[in-house]
């Protein structure tokens, strides 16, 4: 069976609301329009702005209401507006083509100034079973809104990100909870789609240390892992994944060692 790859936030979303265990951790996610806009920035005073069908965290805009109206900043940039109507058109020129997401902003808990969230890497193991196979931290850009890595955002071991904020005991009894909460996680969305056989879920931690859902990707990139100084971590999610077909295993050679073979057998 093919690897089933989805895109859209809000099918997912939809999909995970069903669970009762995971709704209580979801921030509420709604279709972009005027009126969500307004609603949600009214209750949670923060919100971010998504491509329903993104990837990277391009195109992600962070808004939120001020005492003389409303900021909305994008990348490294910002813009201000005086009202509801003006923030929603200001955002039709600021989004790319296609459906946009409004979500509840989160407030990240931070390192040394910088906020970070948390990939879990869960995937199929070869005996066909859910296994959360690995725990990295995302720290962001100074100057950015999301934690990507490819939008400039620096993978952390998660150990290093929660050394403030738990001893390394409750670091340990948090990372199962987290670790638990992504085989939940793809489990249920392999009752909708049978055929996904790797989930990378993305956490937002917020002060009072509760976990949130932030996105679940289908098709997550495992070479973050490769930045940990345990590289088992990585072999582990290598090896998982050539078992159910993502990778053909000599493409792990890079192309450096393919020449310096060639070479050899001149």
């Amino acid at each position: 069976m093919a690897i089933k790859r989805v895109r859209s936030k809000l099918a997912k979303t939809e999909v995970l609301m069903r669970h009762a265990g995971l709704r209580e951790l979801i921030p509420e996610t709604r279709r972009l329009s005027r009126e969500s806009l307004s609603d949600m920035l009214h209750r949670y005073g923060m919100i971010y702005v998504k491509p329903d069908k993104g990837t990277y965290g391009n195109g992600v805009i962070r808004v939120e209401r001020k005492q003389d109206g409303y900021l909305a900043r994008i990348d490294t940039r910002s813009f201000r507006y005086g009202s509801i109507d003006s923030l929603y058109d200001g955002l039709q020129r600021l989004k790319r083509k296609g459906t946009y997401i409004a979500q509840r902003g989160i407030r990240l808990l931070k390192y040394k100034g910088r906020r970070f969230d948390i990939r879990v890497m869960v995937q199929k193991t070869p005996d066909g079973d859910w296994e959360s196979t690995g725990i990295i931290g995302r720290l962001s850009h100074p100057r950015k809104i999301v934690t990507n890595y490819h939008s400039g955002g620096t993978p952390t071991a998660y150990s290093v990100l929660m050394s403030p904020h738990l001893d390394a005991a409750r670091q340990k009894a948090y990372a199962r909870q987290l670790r638990k909460l992504g085989v939940d996680t793809a489990r249920q969305l392999q009752k909708r789609w049978p055929g996904v056989k790797e989930i990378g879920l993305d956490i937002a931690i917020d002060d009072s240390l509760k976990p949130w859902i932030l996105e679940v990707n289908t098709a997550p990139d495992p070479f973050i892992f490769r930045k940990l100084k345990d590289k088992s971590v990585f072999r582990k999610i290598w090896r998982y994944a050539v078992a159910y077909g993502k990778y053909r295993y000599r493409s792990r050679i890079s192309r450096a060692a393919r020449a310096r073979r060639k070479r050899a057998a001149r």
